[in-house]
């Protein structure tokens, strides 16, 4: 009796470390766009959650995604804003009842429908520029809002661009750290495996490295890529940012558009942000 008792607690037990196996399992969407049903563990309880196909991810309405680059007095360039700009913008977004979200909530929206607070938008800064850390993080914060900094890893420790314990700091206090790439070479010209473990792969490990975190999030240098590419980054990130590139139905998740912030009004800020995203 007692040996029939002990082997049906070992097939029992056995059934209970198979299921907590299958648990833990997640599965995202498919580059074929099929539904694919993730397992998730719930008070104890295994759901299963819906994963939207790639046509249903492409479907869903944009957010705004702001892309900003120097933060400076005195230069030209179409992709500057000086810091007065920025706090005024910071300051029309907050007035305005928008709302930060951070590229994890923007994904589980996009593959799981998860809610969005009201007037969503998401504010990325490329380039590892200094003034990212000494100028836009603290504006940032002041008015509740957090960023996503990507940076190519060429330019840490460097004159004019972040150090290592800023990008850190970044991290620590709740921004998001993406990459973008090693030295800004554009996706269009990975064509060895190499390129890839160059510009890609060992960078987003030396990041990881620094922040002490996954690196999840890519964004395109000059925000150009190509079907192949996007579908080769499907492998590395959950999500991949353009810039206005048109989205590719097939990876959606890869090809997630943003608008350059050129030096504008507050105003000009809004209805730039309603042409491109929210028609």
């Amino acid at each position: 009796m007692r040996r029939k008792y002990i082997l049906i607690s070992a097939v029992l037990l056995g059934l209970v470390v198979i299921s907590c196996n299958h648990a833990n399992q997640r599965q995202q969407t498919g580059n074929s766009g099929t539904a694919i049903n993730a397992v998730a563990v719930k008070d104890s309880v295994v759901v299963k959650q819906s994963v939207n196909t790639s046509a249903q991810v492409y479907a869903k309405p944009e957010v705004p995604v702001l892309c900003y680059h120097r933060i400076a007095d005195g230069i030209k360039s179409e992709y500057r804003v000086s810091p007065a700009t920025f706090t005024a913008h910071m300051k029309i977004l907050a007035d305005s009842g928008y709302h930060y979200i951070s590229p994890a909530q923007l994904y589980d929206y996009l593959v799981y429908n998860k809610t969005l607070p009201e007037k969503p938008v998401m504010i990325t800064f490329d380039d590892s520029r200094l003034e990212h850390s000494t100028i836009a993080a603290p504006v940032m914060e002041k008015y509740g809002f957090r960023g996503v900094f990507f940076i190519m890893t060429i330019t840490y420790n460097k004159k004019n661009y972040m150090t290592t314990d800023q990008i850190t700091q970044l991290a620590k206090a709740g921004h998001t750290i993406g990459l973008h790439s090693w030295d800004h070479t554009m996706v269009i010209k990975y064509k060895e495996a190499a390129d890839w473990q160059k510009q890609v792969a060992e960078p987003k490990n030396k990041l990881e490295g620094i922040v002490g975190k996954a690196v999840e999030y890519w964004a395109y240098p000059n925000g150009v890529y190509d079907h192949k590419g996007a579908e080769e980054l499907s492998k590395y990130f959950k999500l991949s940012f353009t810039l206005y590139s048109k989205r590719d139905p097939v990876v959606p998740l890869q090809t997630v558009r943003r608008m350059i912030v050129p030096e504008c009004t507050s105003q000009g800020l809004l209805k730039s942000m309603h042409r491109t995203f929210e028609k």
